[in-house]
């Protein structure tokens, strides 16, 4: 995950940190007791009783907050009568003044710990809003179709952020299985509103153009007609990366279109591994307008029982804790798997381990085997 700086951060140090944030409100309050203990009488340890429930607050519920913040009263007390201090009126009044202060660091605590709840709840609401919105745009692809098993896979990045613009979809069609993958720029509900313009126009048009050129051209029209509908200030500058792929209906091959995608990979039974290098990257829909070339689609050849694996860069550019990206070809090589649904979940499970379950992107994951 990245720091506050937009570095790495890996998995294990963002976990001790975790447990670090939630041991210190109650060390703070020792801390202050050994501290008025072993130095000289001017000194206390009100800063640590005063820092104990405002530290407490954004992590614990609002009675932890409030408890912290008793005991460090209660503490303070119980050292200046086991000390002996409060033997003046001076020296009442400095007591006094120092429970003051705790009670008013709690009093702010508790109203923090108020902020930082509404704001998570807010959070959860826009994600749950981004969430539904996308399962509504993005509906499971069918478990089968004649000659084919298919499975997906949609794991979000962390649980704090909004929903990414992955998307995929499978379609029967005259021309036989037509497939895409891809990635939107952004994310949120405007990312979630131009996969719904890419998958619409995909639905449309892969029953009836006859080559995959054409079918991307149309989803380029309508991503540039969308974007000139659409009323966000950073719609002129979206675009997003696909992979456009038809498996005919002898499924003897298939056929892929690469718009600045990652490189799907062809998996066999006797566990070989080949990462689909296209002739040539074409550029993202969006930008087609930038170049005067028309992409053509590259043939494979699709043995029975072989996988094709489509996915988006949430996978390749997942990172350990020493920030290498995750490589899914080697961990693949050599092993064969039951039907895609087993392959996913392989995969999901490998780039957590990898990550140590600390993700910055969407991975969106969709298999695809040849029946005999």
């Amino acid at each position: 995950m990245r720091d506050f700086s937009g570095g790495y951060v890996d998995g294990s140090s963002a976990s001790g940190t975790r447990i670090l944030a939630r041991v210190l409100p109650p060390l703070l309050v020792a801390i202050g007791i050994v501290w008025q203990l072993v130095t000289p009488r001017e000194l206390t340890g009100t800063p640590f009783f005063t820092a104990a429930p405002l530290v407490a607050a954004p992590l614990f519920a609002r009675w932890v907050a409030a408890f912290f913040g008793t005991l460090g009263v209660l503490a303070a007390l119980l050292l200046h009568v086991v000390g002996g201090k409060v033997t003046t009126d001076a020296a009442a009044q400095y007591l006094t003044t120092e429970v003051a202060t705790i009670v008013f660091a709690t009093v702010l605590a508790v109203l923090i710990h108020g902020i930082v709840e509404a704001a998570r709840s807010q959070l959860a609401t826009a994600r749950g809003v981004a969430e539904a919105a996308q399962r509504a745009v993005l509906p499971t692809p069918p478990a089968r179709v004649p000659g084919l098993r298919l499975a997906a896979r949609y794991e979000a990045a962390r649980t704090d952020t909004l929903v990414g613009g992955d998307f995929y979809a499978a379609l029967q069609t005259p021309y036989g299985v037509r497939l895409i993958v891809g990635d939107v720029r952004g994310k949120g509900l405007g990312a979630i509103e131009t996969v719904a313009v890419i998958l619409g126009a995909f639905w449309e048009a892969a029953d009836s153009e006859p080559a995959l050129p054409a079918l991307a051209d149309r989803l380029e029209k309508a991503l540039i007609r969308g974007a000139e509908r659409s009323s966000s200030p950073d719609a002129s500058e979206g675009f997003a990366t696909c992979v456009l792929a038809e498996i005919p209906p002898d499924r003897h091959s298939l056929y892929l279109l690469n718009r600045g995608h990652p490189e799907p990979i062809l998996l066999n039974t006797a566990g070989d591994v080949t990462k689909l290098h296209p002739a040539e990257f074409a550029l993202p829909l969006g930008l087609g307008h930038l170049s005067t070339r028309t992409s053509q689609p590259n043939q494979w050849l699709f043995p029975p029982d072989s996988t094709l694996l489509l996915y988006t860069d949430g996978l390749t550019e997942s990172r350990d804790a020493n920030g290498d990206f995750y490589d899914p070809v080697q961990p693949l090589k050599g092993r064969t798997f039951s039907s895609p649904e087993a392959l996913l979940a392989s995969v999901t499970a490998d780039v957590g381990r990898h990550t140590d379950g600390a993700r910055d992107d969407d991975m969106a994951l969709l298999a695809i085997t040849n029946t005999p």
